[in-house]
This record gives structure tokens, C-alpha cells and sequence, in this order.
């Protein structure tokens, strides 16, 4: 039971970071069924707002996922719940970060629940969320 084997503690982070290529956006499109031409066409992402391919906003949030279930909590963690806000753009080659933040834990039903960010290589939010995840262990 969590509250017998606590070993987080409130304002504990850990973050991840990536840069996503072409060849990331074609898997994710693929396996996804996200064919949406602002990712992967090239001519027409120039002529959009942004001027340029934008990475898939569920492929960027999925380094949340990532940082849940293999750093903080770790091994054991399953989703409970998770909300997203997309802020601003992800672009093809540019790097982020993902940081996860826990800012409460109800020890008696195992329940950890965190802060959840994405920021962009200028340091901005680009994905602004919280997530509850469930200890397992």
C-alpha cells in the first residue's frame, strides 16, 4: 500500500527532453490516423498561420505519459485522469521539455496527483495540465 511505501514527496519533479523529427511525426501519423496536412505537408503548413509543420499536440503530451510511467512515479503508475490545455505550437526539429511536478498525495488510496508541462525551446508553456495517476505497487 502507498502509505506504507511513500517515497515521493510533494513539489518532486522530473522532466524529459526531445526533439521531434519528420520521421517521428510519419510514425505518430501512421499509428495515429493524424494525417492532418499542418504535420506533415510541408507546402501547405507554409501557407497555414504557422508557417511551418507543426508537431501532433497528442505526440508532444505523450512525454507526459512517458515521464508518469518510467521516472516520477515511475514503474506501477496508471493514468486515472489527465487534461491538457494546448498553448502554443510545437515545430518539427525544435526541442522540448516535458517536467511533471507532484502537488499532492492522498497516500490512502495510492493516488498521486501532479502538474503536468510541456515548454517549448524559448522556455514557453506550450501544453499546461494536471494528471492523476494511481500506484499500483
Amino acid at each position: 500500500m502507498l502509505s506504507e511505501t511513500i517515497r515521493w514527496t510533494v513539489g518532486e519533479t522530473a522532466s524529459i527532453d526531445k526533439t521531434f523529427t519528420e520521421q517521428d511525426l510519419l510514425r505518430f501519423a501512421d499509428l495515429s490516423n493524424d494525417f492532418n496536412p499542418l504535420h506533415l505537408d510541408h507546402a501547405y503548413a507554409k501557407k497555414s498561420i504557422f508557417k511551418q509543420n507543426i508537431v501532433h499536440g497528442m505526440l508532444t503530451s505523450s512525454l507526459i505519459s512517458g515521464l508518469l510511467g518510467t521516472q516520477l512515479p515511475g514503474h506501477g503508475t496508471i493514468y486515472l485522469s489527465q487534461n491538457l490545455k494546448f498553448k502554443a505550437p510545437v515545430f518539427l526539429n525544435e526541442n522540448v521539455t516535458a517536467k511533471v511536478t507532484i502537488v499532492e498525495i492522498i497516500k490512502e488510496k495510492s493516488i498521486i496527483l501532479l502538474e503536468t508541462q510541456v515548454f517549448n525551446s524559448k522556455k514557453e508553456v506550450v501544453i499546461d495540465g494536471q494528471a492523476a495517476v494511481k500506484i499500483l505497487k
